[in-house]
């Protein structure tokens, strides 16, 4: 099961970093028992090894503007690899688009878009989703309020099912 290479400590540190990736290292040291030099050694073996893909600052986007946040569902023509792949790196070059999760079933793709209102999603909208390559169908849900957006994956889950298979 993927995690379950990962000792106790390693989780703890990814666990802790997910909450709060700014804090010191030895204040992460110290919530998770060891003293900082080996703490340190763990986190960048953690990020060598890809399970810390990054840090970031968890930005309001309404803070700075951006009123607007729709899902788009997309409908392609083909679902040919070659087709899939040129519609994934179209998607990476409009800025509106945070992410972009290909699925299975009716909807191919859905996409998080951040727009700081109507009038510029709908000009991406008409002018580049529905105008893009391969787009047979596009449709659209505008988010009226978060009720919840949680960053990473849920540790006590894991940590539940490790003790379970132990």
């Amino acid at each position: 099961m993927p995690g379950s290479k990962l000792d106790e400590i390693d989780r703890m540190i990814l666990a802790e970093l997910q909450a709060d990736g700014r804090m010191t290292n030895v204040e992460l040291a110290k919530r998770v028992g060891i003293s900082a030099p080996p703490c340190l050694r763990r986190v960048r073996t953690l990020e060598e090894q890809g399970y810390i893909r990054g840090y970031h600052a968890d930005v309001d986007p309404r803070e700075l503007g951006f009123e607007v946040q729709v899902f788009a569902m997309v409908g392609l023509v083909s679902q040919a690899e070659v087709d899939l792949s040129a519609f994934e790196a179209k998607c990476k070059g409009w800025p509106l688009v945070r992410e972009c999760h290909m699925l299975n079933g009716e909807v191919d793709f859905i996409l998080k878009c951040v727009s700081p209102d109507l009038r510029t999603f709908q000009t991406f909208l008409t002018e580049q989703l529905t105008a893009a390559p391969n787009v047979a169908s596009v449709k659209t849900s505008l988010v009226i309020r978060d009720a919840k957006d949680e960053p990473g994956v849920p540790f006590d889950v894991l940590e539940e099912r490790l003790r379970r298979d132990a």
